[in-house]
């Protein structure tokens, strides 16, 4: 994972994660890797993981059991939200660099379409 000097570390990794969960990769109930493994994979300090599994259980994403580790919420309709607000900060983004490049929303979505049928 190559790391964004804009944004700070721990929302990136929570990012990645949320990423893994809507993608099917993490699949719901699945226990989250320890803290340390994904410190030593990413190469980051374990307390900036830490701090992004306290933000995924606030956000209700995952849940931790002492002594077993964090593991993904069973809430199918939690991840479908969590996908879909993911999918529109996505678009959001898109539009505006767009917007930012002087195309109106009609020149967009010619783009797009020319994009589909070259597939």
């Amino acid at each position: 994972m190559k790391f964004d000097n804009n944004l700070p570390i721990y929302t990136q990794i929570v990012d990645y994660l949320k990423g893994k969960i809507v993608s099917g990769e993490i699949k719901e109930g699945d226990k989250l890797p320890s803290v340390r493994d994904i410190a030593k994979t990413l190469k980051v300090n374990p307390n900036t993981v830490q701090r992004s599994y306290q933000v995924l259980e606030l956000e209700d994403i995952v849940a931790s059991q002492r002594g077993k580790g964090s593991f993904v919420t069973e809430d199918k309709s939690k991840i479908k939200d969590l996908k879909t607000s993911m999918a529109n900060k996505i678009v959001s983004n898109f539009i505006r660099d767009m917007e930012d490049l002087g195309f109106n929303r009609n020149e967009i979505i010619d783009i797009i379409k020319v994009q589909e049928e070259g597939k």
